[in-house]
């Protein structure tokens, strides 16, 4: 008889499986984040992980197979669905189906996977867990300010120390008057533009003037095509990214300079001065959120203000070479999309970022709290007899609070400690007959042993230290154990 064709455990590319350590570090963020979300009014909304594939809109390229970008199936009705790209298309929807019994404006938030059918690659997964905040049914540049400072607080509470991250601001209209005083009408000509100011992190001035002009040859040999604006034009535009190098109102003025006196410039203008006001009055200074006419990302879907969160701390790559971290997560005002299903506009903004890139900017920051997460309390077994005894102590532990087990295993004491080890549990709890008999137990703080191992070296001098080890009354077990979590916390 053949062998049984076994299939091979492995895990579908871009997707990835997480234990309880980052599954806990995750909703540490989302519960921070949820609660600065409910402080501001808006209410939690969760939609389906499915929607209809027309719902998505521009993420369709093959309307007759929607099958690139997402994850589509035809249903038995013939109509696409798809797994829900981002959590914006699903609010869309709702407000569309929903708009005459919703408040408005309707202002929700929403976390949840989304998935995309992309080439995976570091860092880039195919499903990931997205947060978002959004206002519908506001034109208000006051709601851009709320969103703005809103997002300010959640990435702080989220645990990003104060000065570790800003939000930035532009205006699309802001953009569109800058090319109209540099006379770009061409829509190809613009989005090369765009693309050219997206690199002034990377290639600094000299380098985006060159890819304003005829083009850029870089260090491979390869020539990049520019936009063709005349010297003039360029300059106006690296005049334009320029203007933010100091506070708010100071870099509105600069501004002026270059984009006034066009009705988009002037709109986009006043536009930005509601919201510096508004944040002003939130308290929201410019140590935390800026105006930056270099943020150009998504602005052929963003209608308005963007803003994009960028994280300030210098970090280092695999490597330990210094980078550039970059966004962690950003928004804006789109008041078309929402027009999709009903034909009028509805004006609507958001922030939205990603929970993982957020985990890795506190990992960055030294704040990761997967290393924070601790397992439970491993209660000891020595003798099959006396479980009944050891499940006593397990529930006392869990009626006080505490997450608590009995080792449930066939091994002896050092497999079980090695156990607790591998679980991370702050500590162990031991109660053989001595301490039945004595009415006691033995707590063994595992963190301090952590800690300790690595700075004793000589067993003997390792065995009578017992490091974090002590007999305490019966009584007195939850009030130790409790001592241990603090120290940890």
């Amino acid at each position: 008889m053949s062998e049984p064709v076994r299939p091979e455990a492995r895990a579908p590319r871009g997707f990835v499986d997480r234990r309880a350590r980052d599954l806990a570090a995750e909703r540490a963020i989302l519960e921070a984040v949820s609660a600065i979300y409910e402080r501001y009014g808006f209410e939690r909304l969760d939609t389906g992980a499915f929607e209809y594939a027309d719902a998505l809109g521009k993420f369709l390229p093959d309307a007759d197979r929607p099958n690139e970008g997402v994850f589509a199936l035809q249903d038995d009705d013939e109509q696409w669905m798809a797994l829900r790209y981002d959590l914006t298309a699903p609010l869309a929807r709702f407000a569309a189906q929903n708009w005459e019994t919703l408040p408005k404006p309707f202002r929700r938030y929403a976390f949840g996977p989304v998935w995309r059918n992309e080439k995976p690659g570091p860092g880039r997964f195919r499903e990931f867990t997205q947060c978002d905040a959004d206002t519908v049914g506001s034109a208000r540049p006051e709601a851009d300010a709320e969103i703005i400072g809103m997002a300010v607080e959640g990435l702080e509470a989220a645990g990003l120390p104060a000065g570790s991250a800003v939000l930035k601001i532009n205006n699309r209209k802001l953009l569109n008057g800058l090319m109209t005083a540099a006379g770009v009408a061409d829509d190809n000509q613009k989005l090369a533009v765009l693309r050219a100011v997206d690199k002034l992190d990377r290639l600094g001035p000299d380098g985006v003037r060159l890819l304003l002009g005829e083009g850029r040859l870089d260090e491979s040999g390869a020539f990049t095509k520019g936009a063709g604006l005349n010297a003039a034009a360029a300059e106006r535009v690296l005049a334009f990214t320029a203007a933010g190098v100091g506070g708010r109102r100071e870099t509105l003025d600069a501004l002026a300079n270059v984009v006034g006196g066009s009705d988009e410039g002037d709109a986009g203008l006043a536009e930005l001065a509601a919201i510096d006001a508004a944040l002003s009055g939130l308290g929201v200074g410019t140590d935390r959120a800026v105006i930056d006419p270099s943020v150009v990302r998504g602005l052929e879907y963003y209608t308005g203000p963007v803003f994009e969160a960028e994280l300030l701390l210098s970090t280092t790559d695999e490597k330990g070479q210094p980078m550039r971290f970059g966004s962690v997560g950003g928004g804006g005002r789109y008041d078309d999309l929402v027009a999709r299903f009903t034909g009028e506009r509805t004006p609507a903004t958001g922030f939205s970022f990603g929970v993982s890139r957020l985990a890795a900017a506190l990992r960055a920051a030294g704040r990761d709290l997967a290393a924070q997460v601790r397992g439970p309390v491993v209660v000891i077994a020595f003798d099959q007899s006396r479980m009944a005894d050891y499940f006593a102590v397990a529930g006392e532990l869990r009626s006080a609070g505490v997450p608590a087990e009995v080792y449930l295993g066939q091994s002896g004491m050092k497999a079980q400690m090695k156990y607790a080890d591998r679980r991370l549990s702050p500590a162990a709890v031991i109660v053989g007959e001595d301490e039945l008999a004595a009415g006691t137990v033995t707590v063994k703080d595992l963190d301090l042993g952590r800690a300790l191992s690595a700075k004793v070296t000589d067993n003997a001098e390792w065995r009578e230290q017992r490091p974090g080890q002590q007999t305490v009354p019966r009584g007195e077990l939850v009030a130790t154990i409790r001592k241990i979590l603090d120290q940890a916390s």
